[in-house]
């Protein structure tokens, strides 16, 4: 999970970077845009700064912070925020009298530049995080490659061995037990034979006494 984690967040970075790259590219051509469309409003309309300056009290471009969850890392994003003031009445009514068109072609520029660099702050602020992310993601996976798996595996293979070595000692202890009741059962079995022989060879014998004893010899038994 850490690698699909840290690929994920590798990923992202990328796409980052190449936005960051293009958002940067188009900010110095915004700057250049931006600042001869002002020069141009103030030939047109003369020098109106200081007007905006004075009145506006509320700012018409707002920044609002907002969070982006990618791969479990919580972002940093900026978004911008256009709020309709009284201020931007003023703003309209600036080119009246003359300058009206290269004013708002001036606005437009300046507006956009602001929207480029607010997206070049977050997708910065974003990659600050990320990129500290990702090193603690990349930290854990190499703690977990180097130390953890590599400790788990051992574990494992003391504990296979270990299992290996008693199933070798219960078999060698029922082989033994085994012939040991075989020797006691062959024990048991030439004992009995050999009493049976003795049994017979002591029957034999009777039988060869009587054979050899003669009634008519012995006066004294009576039949």
């Amino acid at each position: 999970m850490l690698k699909k984690k840290a690929d994920a967040l590798n990923a992202q970075m990328r796409r980052m970077l190449k936005n960051i790259y293009d958002t940067k590219k188009r900010i110095g051509g915004s700057f250049q845009e931006s600042s001869f469309a002002l020069a141009q409003a103030q030939w047109a309309a003369g020098d109106f700064k200081q007007k905006i300056l004075d009145k506006s009290s509320t700012a018409r471009l707002k920044v609002r912070g907002d969070i982006n969850n990618v791969a479990g890392v919580k972002l940093p994003v900026f978004v911008q925020v256009v709020e309709k003031s009284a201020d931007s009445e003023l703003q309209n009514s600036l080119g009246l009298a003359r300058g009206g068109r290269a004013i708002a072609q001036c606005r437009k520029k300046w507006e956009k530049l602001v929207k480029d660099l607010i997206d070049l702050a977050s997708l910065q602020s974003s990659f600050v995080e990320l990129d500290e992310a990702l090193k603690i993601t990349n930290r854990r996976v190499n703690a977990l490659d180097n130390v953890v798996i590599p400790k788990l595996r051992a574990t494992q293979k003391y504990i296979t061995d270990e299992l290996d070595e008693l199933e070798r000692e219960e078999n060698f202890r029922v082989k033994k037990v085994i012939e040991v009741k075989r020797a006691k059962i062959a024990k048991a079995k030439a004992a009995a034979a050999k009493e049976k022989a003795a049994s017979r060879r002591s029957e034999e014998a009777k039988k060869d006494l009587l054979g050899e004893f003669k009634a008519d010899d012995d006066p004294d038994i009576l039949f």
